[in-house]
């Protein structure tokens, strides 16, 4: 039986549209991430870890949910857009809630994506405290929302909109160690959602203010470039660098489970080698995602290749807290918590992605990939090729065939992809026509 004084803290750090490699521990060369190569030292470093989705807010569903987020209306826009009846249903459970009814302090900093004041928020998903922005990207430094009016901003402090000056990972960081500060004279365990904006666009660095102040319309495909995006990543790496030693100098480190992970894979500037792909494709660059888990307390530093997927962390989590999951709404995640401890053994598991943007398909099942891409086929092995290079489907087409039933089988289970729910048109930058194959017959 867990106590209070025995449940671990939980601290869960979440990147936007960070690439596969664009942590050293990854294959970074252009520029270092100490912070997090110490953590991924001092824990378990992930080799096949997957988001959910090829775009954030989707992702956000499955976090919050365990559950595919095509479960939920929400989560089929990708992304969200600012239609008022779309978002995350206060009344199902989240993994705040479930942990804020077993007696946990949960406060969210940062990012939440899922739908708007007044029918969505965190308070009104599980968390007593919220500090960020509603929406997808804000200014780092004016805070203002892509396209909004001139002076309108994006942050807020639970429901009311602030005015804060600084550059927006690094105030993040700010009220994360203010929060464990204030956690550390209270003896109730806490979740800490962290879900930094960085390195999402607009392209701004620490230095980059009076880039911030001539820019009107955020969603720029023209901005940025590599050393401004390094400055971005190494921004974002301070700061859980800090949020680190907020922990070591309260006396937490040992018995607190940091995870880091991100939403999706990377953008236009972030290295994702060896995979191909990026944000808003099922290629494994937009879905393979650096991931890294610390708890001292029960865990060896590791490297593990266990396949895992964003809906994991809620049952995972539940389960190092001792905490049951709710009954009204099945999990789709797994606690992987049994393979990290030793307790079983590493497993094959079966994962499945759809993405509307160029019709595209996704399913993982063991070594096997199957993807669809409008109307182009493929099966890969993502484990002897993992730049889904060498098309198998007419060398094992009966594992082609059962993985496409398989997609099928399990797309019929949920909520279907309706043209009024999607109001996003896909990005300019979409590659899948980059990726053609070679016409085969056979006769």
């Amino acid at each position: 039986m867990t106590t209070d004084a025995t449940r671990p803290n939980i601290v869960f750090i979440l990147a936007d549209d960070l690439g596969w490699a664009d942590l050293s521990v990854y294959g970074q060369t252009d520029f270092e991430t100490p912070s997090l190569d110490r953590l991924a030292g001092e824990g378990v470093r992930f080799t096949q870890a997957y988001a959910n989705s090829a775009v954030c807010s989707a992702t956000r569903f499955a976090l919050m949910t365990g559950r595919y987020q095509y479960r939920l209306p929400g989560g089929l826009e990708e992304p969200l857009t600012g239609r008022r009846n779309f978002g995350l249903p206060p009344e199902h459970a989240t993994l705040a809630s479930l942990m804020r009814d077993a007696g946990y302090a949960t406060a969210l900093l940062g990012k939440w994506h899922l739908g708007h004041l007044p029918e969505f928020g965190p308070l009104l998903s599980g968390y007593d405290h919220f500090f960020g922005n509603f929406g997808g990207g804000i200014d780092y430094f004016t805070h203002k929302p892509p396209r909004g009016p001139k002076g309108s901003r994006d942050l807020y402090e639970n429901d009311v909109p602030v005015d804060r000056a600084g550059y927006y990972t690094y105030l993040l960081a700010d009220e994360a160690e203010k929060y464990i500060a204030q956690r550390a004279a209270n003896e109730a365990p806490f979740l800490l959602s962290l879900h930094f904006t960085a390195p999402h666009w607009p392209w701004e660095g620490p230095e980059d203010e009076a880039v911030a102040r001539d820019l009107d319309d955020l969603f720029h495909y023209d901005g940025g470039n590599l050393k401004v995006y390094a400055e971005m990543v190494k921004a974002l790496d301070a700061s859980v660098g800090r949020v680190l030693a907020a922990l070591d100098e309260n006396g937490m480190r040992d018995n607190t489970i940091v995870v880091f992970t991100s939403d999706n894979g990377g953008e236009r500037f972030s290295k994702t080698w060896p995979f191909i792909g990026q944000k808003s494709e099922l290629l494994e660059g937009g879905i393979r995602v650096p991931t890294l888990m610390r708890w001292p307390a029960r865990l060896s530093p590791q490297v593990s290749d266990q396949v895992t997927i964003t809906m994991d962390w809620l049952p995972t989590l539940l389960a190092a807290a001792d905490v049951s999951p709710s009954t009204d709404y099945p999990l789709d995640g797994e606690d992987i918590l049994p393979v990290l401890e030793g307790r079983a053994a590493e497993h094959e598991r079966t994962l499945y992605w759809r993405y509307k943007a160029n019709g595209q398909r996704a399913a993982r099942d063991g070594q096997w990939k199957y993807l669809k891409i409008n109307d182009n086929e493929f099966l890969f092995d993502v484990v002897d090729d993992v730049r889904e290079r060498a098309n198998l489907r007419w060398k094992h087409p009966d594992v082609f065939e059962r993985l496409q039933a398989q997609w099928l089988a399990w797309d019929s289970d949920m909520l279907p992809i309706s043209e009024d729910v999607f109001s996003v048109s896909p990005t300019p930058d979409v590659q899948a026509e980059r990726y053609v194959p070679e016409r085969k017959t056979r006769g």
